[in-house]
Order: C-alpha cells, then sequence, then structure tokens
C-alpha cells in the first residue's frame, strides 16, 4: 500500500541532534544558523538550503542541539538511493558535507544521548559509544519516535487486535527501567495511518501525523495538549496554512523552541508509470502552536 510505503520513507523526518565531541562553545552566529535562511513568520516557508541542496534533492534533517551539526539525507536525480551525510560547522563556517553512517538520529537536550530507532549511543570523552539496544519495551516500535525531556518515550506500535492500523503510545522510565508500552486513548487513536509523533520536552502537547476523515487530503498533522489532570484534550486539525490536499507529516520543534518544521510530499509518475515518493520540508513560527492553545 503506497500509504504505508511513504510512512515509512517519512521515518526520519522528525528533526534533533549529535555528534563525534560534544562542544561547549556557544552556538553559531544568528546570521550562521538555519544555514543563514530567513526565518519564517506564520505562513509555512520551504526549508531548502542551497548548501545542503545544490541541486534541489534534500530531503530533510536534523541539527544538534547546539547547532554546530546538521544529519540530512538526499534522494532522487543521481542519488538512486536515499544517502546520509553529515555537515558541521568548524571554524566560524560550515564545513564541506560528507557521508556518513549515522541514520535519522534524534538526540536529548543536552546533547549527550543519541537515540536511533530501537537503539541510542551515548557521549563518551572520546565519541559516540557503541550502539545500545534500547529495550524490549520498543520491539512493535515503527513510523517514528520521540523522547521527552524527562526520558519517556511516544511512539507508535502495532497490536495484532488493531488490525494493523498504528497506535501512539508511551513508554516511562521507571526505577530505572521502561515500563510496558501504555496505549493512548481515542483522543489520540483515531483515523488510520497514525504516525511520526513529536513530545514537547515539558509534555505539554503532542503532534503527529494521521487521516481522517475531518482532514484536507491524505494525511494531514494534529495536535492535542496536555490538561493539567494529566489527560490530553481531543486532537484538533493544525489548520489550512499547515494541511493541503498533498500528505503532511513528520512534525518536529526545534531545541531552540522557535520553529516547527514539517514534511509536505506527494507521489510523482515517471514515463514508464512507475510512482516516486517526493517530499520537501517546510518550516514555520512556533507561534502557530502557541496560538492553537487553549487559553
Amino acid at each position: 500500500m503506497d500509504r504505508i510505503c511513504i510512512s515509512i520513507v517519512l521515518l526520519f523526518f522528525t528533526i534533533t541532534m549529535s555528534s563525534n565531541s560534544y562542544s561547549k562553545e556557544k552556538s553559531p552566529a544568528v546570521e550562521s544558523r538555519y544555514f543563514g535562511e530567513n526565518p519564517p513568520a506564520l505562513i509555512p516557508q520551504l526549508f531548502d538550503p542551497k548548501i545542503v541542496s545544490p541541486e534541489g534533492r534534500f530531503e530533510g534533517g536534523t541539527f544538534s542541539p547546539d547547532m554546530k551539526e546538521f544529519y540530512f539525507t538526499r534522494k532522487n536525480g543521481k542519488y538512486k538511493k536515499r544517502t546520509f551525510f553529515v555537515i558541521r560547522y568548524e571554524n566560524n563556517r560550515w564545513s564541506q558535507e560528507s557521508e556518513t553512517d549515522i541514520r535519522w538520529p534524534q538526540f536529548s537536550a543536552d546533547g549527550n544521548t543519541m537515540y536511533l530507532e530501537k537503539q541510542y549511543r551515548e557521549r563518551t570523552d572520546t565519541g559516540w559509544s557503541e550502539a545500545k539496544n534500547a529495550g524490549m519495551f520498543l520491539k512493535e516500535q515503527a513510523h517514528g519516535m520521540s523522547v521527552s525531556s524527562n526520558g519517556t518515550y511516544y511512539f507508535p506500535f502495532f497490536k495484532k487486535e488493531d488490525n494493523g492500523h498504528g497506535n501512539l503510545g508511551y513508554s516511562r522510565l521507571i526505577d530505572g527501567k521502561y515500563e510496558k508500552p501504555v496505549k493512548m486513548g481515542t483522543e489520540i487513536n483515531a483515523g488510520e495511518y497514525i504516525a511520526h509523533p513529536y513530545i514537547a520536552p515539558d509534555e505539554s502537547y503532542l503532534i503527529w501525523d494521521v487521516e481522517r476523515e475531518d482532514g484536507h487530503g491524505q494525511s494531514d498533522i494534529y495536535i492535542s495538549f496536555k490538561r493539567k489532570n494529566g489527560s490530553w484534550l481531543p486532537a484538533m486539525n493544525m489548520g489550512s496554512l499547515i494541511n493541503t490536499e498533498h500528505q503532511e507529516s513528520s512534525p518536529h520543534v526545534t531545541h531552540d523552541g522557535k520553529y516547527l518544521l514539517f514534511t509536505r510530499g506527494e507521489l510523482k509518475v515517471k514515463e514508464d508509470g512507475s510512482r516516486y515518493y517526493v517530499g520537501k520540508r517546510y518550516w514555520v513560527d512556533v507561534k502557530i502552536i502557541e496560538n492553537l492553545r487553549p487559553k
């Protein structure tokens, strides 16, 4: 099914961070952050910096918390297969990108833990530790994940009784061990192809993509805010500025808390009739979230 294939393609579009040796120096100067791109307001703009996308083949990527590294991918054109890169800010400039075996990383806020789907690495004095298994609680994890500041994992998982449709759940760190995944309620788990969650560091809101009848077409991005009592408000569509007739997915808020990034994409048809997916990364001022927050 095309939607499932696309969901797998989009796993990595969630945004966060990492490095070989974590620098305690200040972040790059303002004009060098986000590769010098003009920041967006409340209307989403294409995020396609020429330094990482000289031929328009950039798909998306992840900044480290100190903004000195960016892990990203290119695909289509001369990149017959998805190719993974890292580019670093060194000597007051962005260096030449290089290929990397690190795929779709996410990072803790302090930059000391690298999350790699069902594995993780810890920062050491000489770089990164070997990949370690995160645990059996992620056995059924699929199509993205996000980790809050207190270490709680939010992720989609599949249960036989759900007939193959994903559900969002979470697993908390309790007494040094992660609990069995807890399936979230129907205010979150409604619709089809639920995937790619982003949890706010303080767990005050959750964003994800899903196909729902009240959507704008294909998958849309939805948000739910947490009540003071710990329960979740019914999900709301993030509106026509974010969602279109195309497929919107893989939301993520930058570590500095300033921008929401997401993917907008569609299937293209080749001359031979075969289809391929083209997704582009967009960004928008995080005020678009605050404008939706209940007063």
